[in-house]
């Protein structure tokens, strides 16, 4: 039986201390450009939605979002496009549907941490992790689950957010981002103290 994702997270500590350390700190979006991905190797975005494309709660991308996801579309094709959302609502999932009919928004997986919706974009595919990017604002959900699939990983520092719309939300959101940040430095630390103890 295979271990929790939490159970995994001392094995990929090292990694997202990696990401953590390596991540322009206002990644966005935006500063992604898909052609630059796309000359890195990677051949399949999936994408995280809230804070990535949109603010949390929304139930569309923010236009910018869309005139990046037009590049993207551009660049990789519709059909190459994933959705990873642990908030797949279905109006969400409609817009997509009626908008953006060939990119998948993927349903009926686990949620992150679980790696599920990255392996079954592979599953769908047939391209290897190396050719797979992860965009997402949460170490600990999509950054852990990207570890665990052993695909590439883009942390979103920067995100959308909207606390005149949603200030409870969002500042419950901004304060897991920065305690999950915290979190992971402090194991990391103490992992090393341990280690030169022992």
């Amino acid at each position: 039986m295979k271990n929790s994702p939490l159970q995994q997270l001392p094995k990929y500590i090292p990694r997202l201390i990696h990401i953590l350390h390596n991540t322009p700190p206002q990644q966005h979006l935006l500063k992604l450009s898909p052609i630059a991905l796309q000359q890195q190797g990677i051949k399949i975005p999936v994408l995280d939605f809230d804070g990535v494309l949109a603010a949390h709660g929304e139930t569309s991308p923010h236009p910018q979002a869309l005139t990046w996801l037009n590049q993207a579309v551009t660049v990789f094709g519709a059909t190459h496009i994933f959705i990873l959302s642990n908030q797949a609502s279905p109006n969400r999932i409609a817009f997509f549907a009626k908008h953006y009919p060939n990119i998948t928004f993927l349903t009926g997986v686990r949620k992150k941490p679980h790696p599920d919706g990255l392996e079954t974009v592979m599953k769908i595919t047939g391209q290897p992790p190396h050719a797979l990017i992860l965009i997402d604002d949460r170490l600990l959900t999509g950054g852990l689950a990207a570890c665990i699939a052993d695909t590439q990983f883009a942390y979103i520092l920067a995100p959308y957010q909207s606390f005149a719309k949603r200030p409870f939300s969002e500042t419950l959101f901004a304060g897991l981002r920065f305690l999950e940040r915290q979190g992971i430095q402090l194991y990391a630390k103490l992992y090393q103290k341990f280690i030169h103890s022992a």
